[in-house]
């Protein structure tokens, strides 16, 4: 199914948050590794591109929850912890939201059909656990074929790379998309530390690959799988996540 927002419904979507049922639920997932390959450095998920979309998704009314594949506190990319990124800071003087991060749910445990939605954060970690993941893959497929978004941003969408349908095809297969191009990852000089590019990944397995320049916003909507380019992309994400939502709430009533 492709949801067509209409000019009246965009209209309807800008005048309150109240759109959103308080049974909308989006999922965050987040890796739970922590070492960038085999460097001594450490990483994880980028902090920003969980709490962006959060914050946008919670101020229009809908209930988030942060998992991660192993469950409990899920590593951070130290390089990511910005404190004057006013968001950031508003995520970390809220014991409720941080709590999430220290103790986050293991998505094992959690059941798709409980969500609308789900975003898969980014971060170098994502490179590592995210695309092997059979519980990940199973969750999404399940998620999308029952008319839910799927979400990724930055690293993010290694999430992506072998969630099948029932049908047998990728999910991504034929899609536009995005996420952290070959160009970024050699400006921050891990083009030789990840175990892939995740740009040529996308784009072998059928993904319609498209990037803007360097850091630059860039978010791509097909049917229901939104894309970020980076983590300038974050906060359009959970934009664009919300109006699929409204949009699909309005076309149900």
């Amino acid at each position: 199914m492709k949801i067509v927002i209409t000019a009246a419904a965009t209209a309807l979507l800008g005048l309150s948050s109240v759109a959103a049922q308080a049974a909308d639920k989006v999922l965050i997932v987040v890796t739970s590794h922590s070492q960038m390959g085999n460097t001594a450095e450490q990483t994880g998920y980028w902090l920003s591109e969980v709490t962006h979309p959060y914050k946008v998704l919670t101020d229009a009314g809908f209930s988030v929850d942060i998992a991660s594949l192993a469950g409990g506190k899920a590593p951070a990319d130290p390089r990511s912890l910005d404190s004057k990124d006013s968001v950031n800071q508003w995520f970390a003087e809220n014991a409720v939201h941080q709590q999430k991060l220290e103790q986050s749910l293991k998505l094992s445990a959690l059941k798709p059909e409980e969500y609308d939605a789900v975003i898969f954060a980014g971060g170098h970690g994502t490179m590592w656990d995210f695309p092997s993941d059979q519980v990940l893959q199973q969750f999404a497929a399940a998620l999308y074929e029952r008319q839910g978004v799927v979400a990724a941003v930055c690293h993010g969408p290694a999430a992506l790379l072998n969630i099948r349908l029932s049908s047998g095809d990728l999910l991504i297969k034929g899609k536009k998309l995005t996420g952290f191009s070959n160009e970024e990852e050699q400006a921050v000089k891990l083009d030789q530390v990840v175990p892939f590019s995740l740009q040529d990944e996308l784009t072998s397995r059928g993904g319609l690959y498209s990037a803007a320049g360097l850091w630059q916003s860039n978010v791509v909507v097909d049917q229901r799988l939104v894309t970020g380019q980076n983590p300038q992309s974050a906060e359009e994400v959970g934009h664009a996540v919300s109006r699929l939502l409204r949009a699909a709430a309005l076309s149900s009533n």
